[in-house]
């Protein structure tokens, strides 16, 4: 008998440890609970420190938990700060619809209907070109496409677990690519535009618009489709093995009263995608301003109208097929899903009073400017000069998932620096992009990392824990970050332009 163990690389090695490591962590609400009370005491230690603001201008002082003031914001904010916290009422909302179509069998219909002839080794690239793209309905995506991403994964007899994590990954780690205008470029160039201002003055008409990094954007968005698609392919789903859970799609044949059900509920969506489009085309839905999506009260709203969408479905379905008899029914289902995320929702206690300390400590925005004012005083330019950039945005991105907020931080140092070594504002905005999203999906302080781990537990991986979770997006994540870095340093080289008419120099003349 051969007794000899295969040998691993440094690499896997590493990740193994990095999975045991973070698998001793104690349990996300008793760890954000210890890191509530870790960024208390920093806030003690470090209560004398103080920067300027590079964007306002105004002295950024740490606020010390223990004390007065400290004493009187936990509690009058605690509650507020439960209730409040951002992915709470989305990811429950989400899970309502989601949970409903679930539950009446939708959903299994769906996959028998339309997966038949699908080609396998194309689902990661198809879930990973949505995730990129569904950055258009900012968080939401990273709430529907881990779990529909299972669930397609199911439906093709691949591990439900590799479409999990290939979906979550989508979502966040390429949030910035986009072929179409999304509203993260809006949000950007205007923070671009007032950091602009501060070189130029109010006065100047040298600003950035919104498609100002979409030529590469857009190409960024074939790049992390590719990747994230080729990883999960040959790496995630071989390292982790068969799927041997209890949730699977069932082999029988659609009967006639489902077939049935199904087109009534494929002419009820149809209906109400057309009272949507009809909404944005005569302007309801649309912005007021401009008449297009972007800054719409579609976009705005997309949330509720998803959610409209899953439960007018889920009732024709359910009613059609005899699972729904009255509004009983929908409600003992609306309750049993919010009963499967009951760990979810102690999370968010947890990390709601974690994330609100943060924030009113002032800590992560000290950390930001010190971090930008070292970069600025290392004085060197040029391919080695970006990276260093993006890799300091990636750092950051640890402590600070806010993107817009980073931006306004980094922004007013970075981008009259750089237009004064003769880069184009918009060349500096891309770069700050690449870095500020493939480890997105790798930050332990992103709830939504919560939220895909509940559902992975709840469905199909009882015992996996975050270290499990995350060493399986290490990979992926790093591949897409350093490629992304060389494709953009290829970019710069060959001289392409980023934008409708914007390259990564400044035109001559500005200054």
């Amino acid at each position: 008998m051969d007794t000899k163990k295969e040998k691993k690389s440094f690499v896997d090695k590493w990740l193994s440890g990095v999975e045991k490591a973070i698998n001793k962590l104690p349990s996300p609400f008793t760890m954000f609970i210890a890191l509530f009370f870790i960024v208390a005491i920093f806030s003690f230690i470090f209560r004398n420190v103080s920067v300027i603001n590079p964007s306002t201008g105004e002295t950024v002082r740490v606020q010390n938990f223990f004390s007065q003031a400290g004493l009187e914001w936990i509690l009058k904010n605690m509650t507020t700060n439960f209730s409040g916290f951002a992915s709470l009422g989305l990811v429950l909302t989400m899970t309502l619809g989601i949970s409903l179509c679930e539950q009446v069998g939708l959903v299994d219909a769906v996959l028998k209907k339309s997966m038949g002839n699908v080609s396998r080794a194309m689902i990661p690239y198809i879930v990973a070109l949505i995730g990129t793209c569904g950055n258009l309905a900012s968080d939401t995506c990273s709430v529907l496409v881990p779990p529909l991403a299972a669930i397609a994964f199911l439906g093709v007899g691949r591990s439900p677990v590799a479409g999990l994590l290939c979906g979550w990954i989508s979502a966040n780690a390429g949030f910035s690519a986009n072929l179409m205008i999304a509203g993260t470029d809006s949000l950007l160039a205007g923070i671009t535009n007032t950091s602009i201002k501060i070189l130029l003055g109010e006065d100047t008409t040298f600003l950035v618009d919104s498609a100002c990094n979409w030529y590469f954007m857009a190409a960024s968005t074939i790049l992390v489709t590719i990747i994230i698609g080729w990883c999960t392919n040959h790496l995630i789903e071989p390292k982790l093995g068969a799927y041997h859970g209890e949730t699977v799609v069932s082999t029988d044949d659609l009967t006639p009263i489902q077939l049935k059900a199904l087109k009534r509920t494929g002419i009820v969506l149809l209906v109400y995608i057309a009272i949507i489009v009809a909404g944005i085309a005569a302007g309801p839905l649309a912005n007021q301003k401009t008449g297009g999506i972007v800054g719409s009260v579609f976009l705005s709203g997309l949330i509720p109208i998803i959610l409209i969408m899953f439960i007018l479905c889920g009732v024709t379905y359910g009613v059609s097929t005899g699972v729904i008899k009255s509004e009983r029914d929908v409600t003992s289902k609306f309750t049993k899903a919010m009963a499967n995320m009951g760990s979810f929702v102690a999370f968010c206690f947890a990390g709601g009073q974690f994330t609100a300390l943060f924030s009113w400590t002032k800590l992560g925005t000290i950390v930001a400017i010190k971090g930008a004012e070292l970069l600025q005083s290392i004085g060197f330019t040029g391919v080695a000069f970006f990276i260093c950039f993006i890799l300091m945005t990636m750092c950051i991105n640890f402590l600070m998932g806010s993107g817009s907020a980073k931006w306004t931080i980094l922004g007013p140092v970075f981008v009259p620096m750089m237009m004064l070594l003769g880069y184009h504002p918009a060349f500096i905005q891309m770069l700050y992009r690449i870095g500020d999203s493939p480890t997105n999906a790798i930050a332990p302080l992103g709830a939504y990392l919560y939220m895909s781990l509940a559902v992975m537990n709840e469905k199909y991986d009882k015992d996996m824990k975050l270290g499990t979770f995350i060493a399986n997006c290490i990979p992926t994540v790093f591949i897409l970050q350093f490629i992304w870095i060389g494709f953009a340093i290829v970019w710069y080289l060959i001289g392409l332009p980023i934008g409708p008419g914007v390259s990564t120099l400044l035109p001559a003349g500005v200054l």
